[in-house]
């Protein structure tokens, strides 16, 4: 490099390192990485709801100096989705929901990206818009895709041509004549769930760079590393040999940052900057709508029930506002199909599941993937019946709930579970059937429960593979390619490959992921990664400590079954012998006649599931429509001030049944963190869209919850009915603490005021209008 090549690169780091200072941010640090050569990106994006893309005129922010890159859908017009083909990286001919991306730029600042994407000259012509699920589903919408039954789809997955329903998952079980005629009383009822925002820490950002070879690499803050390869590989037609995705720890996803968002935007651009870097980062107004959202729900829900509480037949509609892309929509239906009636044996089931496009923003997954909606629903509805019959709702959910044997909704046979157990001790623990003293004559205190199940919603082969190998120190590396979101996966990875090897836990290290170099895990979704990964983890800790005890055994001429490794060494039940691994794994051991045998130590382990079932296109029946499921309680203690409708949150008591609890601590901070998350949706969250626009996409408008807004007091309860699958027992329980937080808070405020009400979220202003209507 010359003396003025040197300066250059020296003044480049110097403004770097000028704009941290004076704007405190660590984003400008993290340039740094990539050096003087890192180019900015920017989407333009579509103002408008639904329209045709008439004209594009780019050639103002071509010619502005300093732009590197400028890049439209009929550039790269593939195609990508997980379940259905459905979405564009940039709209080609049409866009259908605000803040679609239409162009991208990159440039050699933020600022000239910016300035470059006003620069871009869209005509559009408007089309009419689809903004509610329910007309969205009739036959006189608008579509928002004519070319749905063009699309690539999953086996398991059922679109209606000439609609706009993109996949429709129906249940019909039982009679329900008979179901009816048998109940003391039917009562059936709506209830709406708007759209919310997963409001990580970290937003969407990435960095791509495409090398001499044609090798492109891509950083990215992602919950699906080897899906986004799969997915953006496929779309632009490339070899999945030339995609590399690096995944650093991540600030948070909660599902947003599952399968693809902005990520191949990024990696297009790349392939057209000729090696050098590019950065695509979400600004936080662009993360409220331009990503995934919560889907909005509208659920109509009719129930029949005897005089002592035993439910007769459930008849469930649930139309899905999924957005403009239905990519992972489509399985989000799914589940709420396989999941209608709740953690509840119910004879007699008529359930439509419909996942409908509409031009809002994009439905994907979110913690709990249509569970806390679908819960929203049906546990207000037992609630409500159990007041009608004069019964106590507790008693009503352990006559309902699930046991081991019985059928679920889908005719599966349900596996050992401690559903009741939750149930009874989440009431134990709240003092239910007890009055508490509110803290004002103007305020007034209920209680609430609500059950849930959860299963991982996933294909019915996701694999997860996990290697073990030694350093010469005896430390070991587990290399997985799941992710730590903050669930403290690699924690729980560390302690099942120690826990399997009989070393110490401090001795094992856990890599983060770069599928040139890990090995292949599906996704980091569904609460699976403790079950699914884990299960790797073990097996590959099996094989690993099998070639350590088989080579002593030799050495030492002893039977394998007299060896074990405790604490580090390998132990000999039978001579009382042992040495250390450290001295072995990686050199092998010298037998008696001088030669060695052995070398280093290699563990492999992968699990798929091999027993799940495809279900019935009509019915929705088979023998195994999941690998298992979660089940849980909440009870909930309210405080509600009549004269402003503020509803204060007093105690939240969670009890799950994880089967076994690897780190005890961490599933209590993911029961803690759900409940929380749960209370921000069931309390203050609303993404606000009037005809396709987001009025709220900042936390001006927008408000999660805080510690201020946290209950004073959180109960957490462990149950552990082992799971057969699971490794040492375990299942997942990440998503779950947040499905019946929302209606166990509902149902507390009913039980303190009498007043119902029917769509999230509960706001004062709510709480105060519904107190007034009732008093006349």
């Amino acid at each position: 490099m010359t003396t003025k090549q040197l300066s250059v690169v020296g003044k480049s780091f110097q403004r770097i390192e000028s704009k941290a200072k004076v704007t405190g941010s660590a984003q400008y640090v993290d340039d740094m990485q990539f050096g003087p050569n890192l180019l900015f990106g920017k989407l333009k994006r579509s103002p408008i709801p639904h329209g045709l893309i008439k004209r594009i005129d780019t050639s103002k922010a071509e010619a502005l100096p300093g732009v590197r890159v400028v890049v439209t859908g009929q550039d790269f017009p593939g195609l990508t989705g997980l379940y259905l083909s459905d979405r564009p990286t940039f709209a080609v001919d049409r866009v259908r929901f605000v803040g679609e991306a239409v162009a991208g730029v990159a440039a050699e600042t933020r600022e000239l990206a910016e300035r470059a994407v006003e620069l871009i000259e869209v005509e559009y012509e408007p089309l009419p818009g689809v903004f509610d699920p329910e007309f969205g589903a009739s036959p006189e919408a608008p579509l928002v895709h004519p070319d749905l039954m063009d699309y690539e789809c999953a086996p398991f997955i059922f679109r209606q041509e000439g609609t706009n329903i993109s996949n429709w998952f129906k249940v019909r079980k039982g009679d329900m004549e008979a179901g009816w005629e048998e109940a003391d009383i039917i009562y059936e009822h709506a209830y709406k769930v708007p759209q919310v925002q997963h409001v990580p820490l970290e937003t969407h950002a990435t960095v791509a760079q495409m090398d001499g070879n044609g090798k492109i690499t891509l950083w990215s803050s992602s919950q699906s590393p080897f899906a986004q390869r799969n997915l953006i590989a496929k779309s632009l037609g490339i070899s999945h040999s030339k995609l590399r995705v690096i995944t650093p720890y991540v600030g948070g996803g909660f599902g947003s940052k599952a399968g693809v968002s902005m990520e191949g935007a990024c990696v297009i651009m790349a392939m057209l900057a000729k090696g050098r870097p590019v950065k695509l980062v979400m600004t936080r107004e662009e993360e409220f709508y331009t990503t995934f959202v919560r889907q909005g729900l509208t659920a109509h829900i009719k129930m029949g029930m005897t005089q002592d509480g035993r439910i007769t037949a459930m008849q469930n509609t649930y139309y899905w506002d999924a957005g403009a892309y239905t990519e992972y929509g489509v399985n989000i239906t799914r589940a709420a199909g396989y999941s209608s009636t709740g953690p509840y044996f119910v004879p007699n089931v008529h359930a439509d599941s419909y996942c409908v496009y509409t031009n809002h923003p994009i439905g994907g997954a979110m913690r709990g993937f249509g569970m806390p909606e679908i819960h929203w629903a049906t546990e207000q509805h037992i609630d409500r019946m159990a007041t009608q019959l004069g019964l106590d709702p507790v008693d009503v959910r352990l006559l309902n709930c699930l046991k081991d044997g019985q059928e679920t909704v889908t005719g599966m046979i349900m596996h050992p579970t401690g559903l009741s157990q939750c149930i009874a001790q989440a009431a134990e623990a709240l003092d239910w059937g007890k009055a508490s003293k509110p803290s004002a004559p103007h305020k007034r205190r209920g209680k609430g429960i609500a059950a849930m199940w959860k299963a991982p919603a996933m294909p019915p082969n996701p694999g997860s593979s996990a290697t073990i190998r030694f350093n010469e120190d005896g430390t070991c590396l587990v290399n997985v390619g799941g992710v730590d979101i903050g669930q403290g996966a690699l924690t729980v990875a560390s302690q099942i490959a120690a826990e399997g090897l009989g070393i110490p836990f401090e001795d094992v290290r856990v890599n983060t992921v770069d599928t040139d170099y890990s090995p292949y895990e599906w996704q980091t979704v569904a609460s699976r990664i403790t079950w699914s990964m884990g299960n790797a983890v073990l097996r590959a800790a099996t094989e690993a400590k099998e070639q350590i005890i088989d080579m002593v055994a030799e050495v030492w001429d002893e039977n394998p079954e007299d060896l074990d490794i405790i604490d580090g060494h390998v132990v000999s039940f039978a001579s009382e012998e042992s040495i250390p691994v450290k001295n072995i794994v990686v050199y092998g051991m010298q037998k008696p006649d001088g030669t060695w045998i052995g070398g280093p130590v290699v563990g492999k382990g992968r699990f798929m599931p091999d027993y799940v079932t495809p279900l019935d296109a009509e019915t929705g029946q088979g023998p195994r429509a999941v690998v298992h499921f979660t089940t849980g309680a909440q009870a909930v203690e309210v405080e509600v001030d009549e004269e402003t409708g503020h509803v204060k949150v007093l105690k939240i008591v969670s009890a799950f049944d994880v089967g076994k609890a690897i780190n005890p601590d961490l599933v209590r901070t993911q029961m803690e963190g759900g409940a929380v998350q749960g209370l921000s949706t069931a309390l203050l969250e609303r993404l606000v869209l009037e005809e396709g626009q987001p009025k709220n996409p900042n936390f001006t408008d927008y408000r999660i919850a805080t510690a201020v807004d946290a209950p004073p007091e959180m109960v957490n309860i462990i149950v552990e009915v082992p799971q057969d699958d699971g490794p040492f027992g375990a299942r997942g329980v990440g998503e779950h603490p947040m499905v019946p937080t929302a209606p166990a808070i509902a149902n507390a405020v009913r039980n303190a005021l009498g007043i119902e009400i029917d769509a999230m979220p509960i706001t004062s202003e709510k709480v105060w209008a519904a107190l007034k209507a009732k008093n006349g």
